[in-house]
């Protein structure tokens, strides 16, 4: 039997209407892109889909995927075509500069979690936790909580450059999660 979904308050059937539809990407803005970029590619092995200028509005787009070896044979060279590829993706991370913000020392994102609370963060699932701990302390990331720490063990909450929390989980670990 097909998989239909678990039931909550709120929950109706999926409209035929909506057959295709896939969340494609979440968006973060950042002050220095090139900050950015070097985190989310060293940090976690993104790679760089899409850039994209808007010189008129004043602002640049990038898109980041992370690509298995048979994925990076299907990203088309031509960019146009890349473009459309891109965008038919799932978890894409497009990372949004307003050009010139990189410039201003006293400017600086709301991360979501500071009050008032909005956004949380976007989260990775990783082979290892405890390995890819070990990578973040290696490369000096900022740790928000530690697998360990906290009433939820064996989850990890990092920032990343301009402060968002990246939660980090391992699914083996995570079985029994909210069953308790």
């Amino acid at each position: 039997m097909a998989f239909t979904g678990e039931t909550a308050p709120g929950v109706r059937p999926a409209p035929q209407a909506t057959d295709g539809f896939r969340l494609n990407h979440s968006m973060l803005r950042v002050k220095d892109p090139e900050r950015a970029l070097g985190f989310y590619s060293h940090i976690f092995g993104m790679r760089l889909l899409r850039k994209l200028d808007f010189p008129e509005l004043g602002f640049s787009l990038y898109f980041l995927a992370q690509l298995g070896p048979d994925e990076q044979l299907q990203v088309p060279d031509e960019a146009s075509a890349r473009t459309e590829w891109t965008f038919r993706q799932r978890g894409i991370l497009e990372l949004t500069h307003n050009w010139g913000s990189e410039d201003r020392d006293d400017f600086a994102y709301h991360n979501g979690n500071d009050e008032p609370q909005g956004f949380g963060h976007i989260c990775f699932s990783v082979p290892d936790l405890d390995a890819a701990v070990a990578w973040m302390d290696v490369n000096g990331v900022e740790f928000v909580k530690r697998p360990e720490q906290g009433k939820m063990k064996d989850v990890a909450f990092v920032r990343d450059p301009d402060g968002y929390w990246i939660e980090l989980v391992e699914a083996a670990r995570l079985g029994q999660l909210g069953l308790g």
